[in-house]
Formats: structure tokens, C-alpha cells, sequence
């Protein structure tokens, strides 16, 4: 328990001060992946019906 409150203690915190702002250009990918499941029966539906949608 003791080990528990020692560690919730300690956090990371870093603070920097200036006269001038900072500037901080930062290039980042992101990739996704989205995958869509139907059910056999809800594609067999939207093949029998293409004008639902």
C-alpha cells in the first residue's frame, strides 16, 4: 500500500519558460483501418434489395 501512495506521488511534469513563444512543427501519420462485418442474412437483404440504400 505504502508503494501504491509513494508512486502516485511522483508525476512527470516538466514546465519551460521564455520571453519568446515556441514554435513546435510536428508531422504526423496517421493510418486507420476500419473493417465492416455483415452478417450472411443482412448482406443476403442488401442483395435482394439494392435500392435500400
Amino acid at each position: 500500500m505504502m508503494a501504491c501512495i509513494s508512486l502516485g506521488a511522483c508525476t512527470h511534469k516538466v514546465q519551460v519558460e521564455t520571453k519568446e513563444p515556441i514554435t513546435i512543427n510536428i508531422n504526423v501519420k496517421i493510418d486507420h483501418e476500419i473493417r465492416v462485418k455483415v452478417d450472411k442474412e443482412l448482406d443476403d437483404i442488401f442483395s435482394d434489395d439494392s435500392e435500400l440504400f
